[in-house]
């Protein structure tokens, strides 16, 4: 999986389901430890997948403290505007405008008429 792809999305919720995968991973590995060569080699998947959860749960919190930070330097005065619904209305406006979302309306017989005259 490439690292862009592990990082998006909850880091939280991934981290949860690697470190499961790496338990379950170990588990196979005891029940297998007679069989030297599966054994490592499970062994060194519960690691990877364990490793894995435990970097993604520690960038999560990282991401979780970086947001807080960014959140608390905005003052009360400014979250409470942005989050009016006139200024939400504002926002989607702009970018309505700027991302040309909004479809031009279509053009009547006479405005079609008078452009092929115009030609």
């Amino acid at each position: 999986m490439p690292l862009g792809q592990l990082l998006s999305g909850d880091p939280s919720k991934n981290s949860k389901l690697y470190l499961a995968i790496g338990g379950l991973s170990l588990v196979k590995a005891i029940v297998i430890r007679k069989d030297r060569e599966r054994f490592r080699r499970e062994l060194l998947d519960a690691g990877l997948f364990i490793g894995a959860g435990l970097v993604l749960r520690r960038y999560s919190q990282l991401k979780a403290e970086k947001r807080d930070e960014l959140e608390g330097q905005v003052p009360d005065w400014a979250v409470n505007i942005a989050t009016s619904e006139p200024a939400k209305q504002r926002v989607r406006t702009m970018a309505q405008q700027r991302l040309g979302s909004q479809p031009e309306p279509e053009p009547t017989l006479r405005e079609r008429a008078r452009a092929m005259l115009s030609m």
